[in-house]
């Protein structure tokens, strides 16, 4: 069973676009579908942890509203830290699964229990990858990939539960 997902921001949860305003403020777009499958993926009881190669105070800001407590920025070495953040959870690599979308991303994908990339992910990424998603990055693709551990977690039922009551 999957426990963890981890998360790259640009290209992954954002579309890759980095906008800056003239008095060089960062702008970045974030999916609400994404947003709801991250806090709900939480409300099962179960851990998200964002590894991003650049710092933005914008990333810091999403995390704590999705309520994300593993959020590491500016890092280069994205496989050693998720080692570091699995023995902390005292989780294995298998209960782990992944998305990224770049070759900074390739060695964290390639130890995980479960790696996905969005559709426009790097053709190295695409060709190493368990699933290559529908959508792409900022698209929805980070709710994708939570969908499909759900499924294959055996828990739609009681994620879908946090949003529909049957009475």
């Amino acid at each position: 069973m999957i426990k963890l997902i981890v998360l790259d921001v640009d290209g992954c949860l954002t579309d890759g676009s980095i906008i800056y305003t003239s008095t060089s403020t960062e702008i970045k777009n974030f999916n609400v579908k994404d947003g709801l499958g991250i806090s709900t993926w939480i409300k099962l009881g179960h851990h998200v942890a964002i590894i991003t190669g650049r710092n933005s105070f914008i990333v810091q800001r999403r995390a704590d509203e999705l309520g994300i407590k593993h959020l590491y920025q500016g890092i280069k070495d994205k496989d050693r830290v998720l080692k570091e953040i699995i023995a902390s959870l005292s989780l294995e690599l298998y209960e782990v699964a992944a998305i990224g979308d770049d070759l900074n991303d390739y060695n964290m994908l390639s130890i995980v229990g479960r790696s996905f990339t969005p559709n426009n992910g790097v053709k190295d990424i695409r060709e190493a990858v368990d699933t290559v998603l529908q959508n792409s990055g900022g698209n929805g693709a980070v709710r994708e990939m939570i969908d499909i551990i759900v499924q294959e977690n055996d828990q739609k039922e009681e994620f879908l539960s946090f949003w529909i009551n049957e009475e």
